[in-house]
């Protein structure tokens, strides 16, 4: 398939069909998302799961104008505004959160001005679409006291404890994000407390982290590793109790059993970790520059909303303590 301006298209995805839900019900979709996903992995370098996001929320809107399209020859073309309203008052009666229902929005604007931009649509239907934006919710975060006893040592200092044990103190003490801590080979670690780290959009960068930390991870290194690896070898600095390589999933039922052997009644997860390194920093006068290179954010005012939880922390202790709060 070409473009009308002269672009080849990737050919139709094998067992995709005219018929069923998603990028399957229209015949000329599958074409269209296959070069937009490659477009965005290719020019704007996004990664796998982000890629993945996109593909569901354009298979989410496609399925729906699917259940409501009568005619077997509708096109590209035909896609309306009042289509995508139609979707989002869809996404607000099954109860979509405002924040899910803006990030479809997002991807249907991308997937389109593309499209346009490209030449393969006359219009831009979501051109004239506009949704408020979500309040941003202050991310949750663990008091200190909280992060001292989930970094408690072992009492048994088995391999699989000493590995778990070595994970948490260093997602506290760098501020990764899961995919990176998973994915962070052995020469990613070097013996001047810093960590090199290949973050979203295959961008690097070097992270410092402290004694307690590098503690945990030596004890890791030299008395765990190697007997969780046996006779196996791997790149990756963490690995299964069967010598394999850590995955996201089995590092949040990590953290979430260490929570819960130590006291700690909140549900917590891997970015919950991150969100208290940041603000722990700035509550401790750490620059707000600095802690947006730690965290990897392309944007400084992505990184500003952890000013707000300091904020929203004072204004408490003012409403506590002062004697007119």
């Amino acid at each position: 398939m070409n473009s009308p301006g002269g672009t080849k298209l990737p050919a139709k995805r094998p067992g995709s069909s005219p018929s069923g839900g998603g990028s399957g019900a229209f015949s000329f979709l599958p074409p269209l998302l296959d070069y937009f996903l490659q477009y965005l992995a290719a020019e704007r370098r996004l990664a796998a799961n982000t890629l993945a996001a996109y593909q569901a929320d354009l298979d989410s809107f496609f399925a729906f104008l699917a259940s409501r399209c009568t005619s077997s020859a509708f096109a590209i073309d035909d896609i309306s505004p009042e289509d995508l309203r139609a979707y989002l008052e869809h996404c607000h009666r099954r109860g979509i959160a405002s924040r899910s229902s803006a990030r479809r929005v997002s991807a249907l604007r991308s997937f389109f001005r593309f499209l346009h931009r490209e030449n393969l649509i006359a219009h831009d239907p979501s051109a004239l679409l506009d949704l408020p934006k979500p309040g941003r919710p202050l991310p949750k975060v663990l008091t200190v006291s909280e992060v001292n006893r989930l970094l408690v040592p072992p009492a048994q200092p088995t391999p699989l404890a000493l590995r778990n044990h070595a994970m948490l103190h260093l997602l506290y003490a760098s501020g990764l994000r899961v995919s990176e801590l998973v994915k962070l080979p052995v020469s990613g670690v070097n013996q001047a407390g810093h960590l090199r780290v290949l973050g979203k959009g295959s961008k690097e960068r070097l992270i410092p982290f402290g004694q307690a930390a590098g503690q945990a991870l030596a004890a890791y290194i030299t008395q765990a590793r190697p007997r969780l690896l046996k006779k196996r070898r791997s790149d990756m600095l963490f690995v299964t109790a069967r010598g394999g390589a850590m995955t996201r999933l089995r590092f949040w039922q990590i953290i979430r059993e260490c929570a819960r052997l130590n006291g700690i009644t909140k549900l917590i997860s891997p970015h919950i970790l991150r969100h208290s390194f940041a603000t722990h920093l700035l509550e401790h006068g750490a620059d707000l520059r600095a802690v947006q290179m730690m965290l990897g954010h392309a944007d400084i005012a992505t990184t500003q909303i952890y000013t707000h939880v300091d904020a929203a922390r004072l204004k408490a202790v003012h409403s506590k303590f002062h004697p007119r709060g």
